[in-house]
């Protein structure tokens, strides 16, 4: 009869089964961490903090080409006008890809529009009073869209400090999760 001090034995095959379990939850662990990491090199999360959009929450895809109705996050540039209304080191904006390398950008009076398809008007002015100059028009050329909001105050391709937005500047596409 065995006493309560004395340790308790378990046969060999049941130890191994216990190391062999916590082997492989190890395992398991170091695979699920380095699937989570392989797909953070090339995803993110983005919170939209403008009214731009009418979605506060991206999950992006880092790297991608956007089709068109995407929304398209980018770096806005740095120009003396983005800087003094968004900083030194300005937020990625996020954006609608309405106009695709071929499309043809046109201005009628306020209104822009692509491909003959009205998608943004065009402001004299920023809400601080500063002149706003009307971006390119023409067509979009290959490796860069023409990105905006539907929003009247948007900031962005009907614009000239924006632009036409080239590879150089694209982070990536975003799908709306809140």
């Amino acid at each position: 009869m065995s006493s309560l001090a004395e340790p308790i034995s378990l046969p060999v095959s049941r130890r191994w089964r216990r190391r062999l379990l916590a082997l492989a939850l190890v395992g398991a662990s170091l695979a699920a961490w380095q699937g989570l990491r392989d797909w953070s090199r090339h995803h993110g999360l983005f919170i939209n903090a403008s009214a731009s959009l009418p979605n506060w929450a991206f999950l992006v895809e880092l790297g991608r080409f956007p089709a068109r109705g995407d929304v398209v996050l980018f770096d806005p540039g740095r120009d003396p006008l983005v800087v003094r209304h968004f900083g030194a080191a300005p937020r990625p904006f996020a954006k609608i890809a309405y106009g695709l390398p071929g499309d043809l950008i046109t201005r009628h009076g306020e209104e822009v529009a692509v491909n003959g398809l009205p998608v943004a008007r065009l402001k004299p002015f920023t809400r601080q009073g500063e002149a706003l100059i009307p971006g390119p028009l023409g067509v979009v050329p290959r490796g860069c869209v023409f990105a905006a909001s539907p929003h009247r105050d948007g900031f962005d391709s009907r614009y000239a400090v924006i632009g036409f937005v080239c590879r150089d500047r694209l982070l990536g596409t975003g799908k709306a999760i809140l």
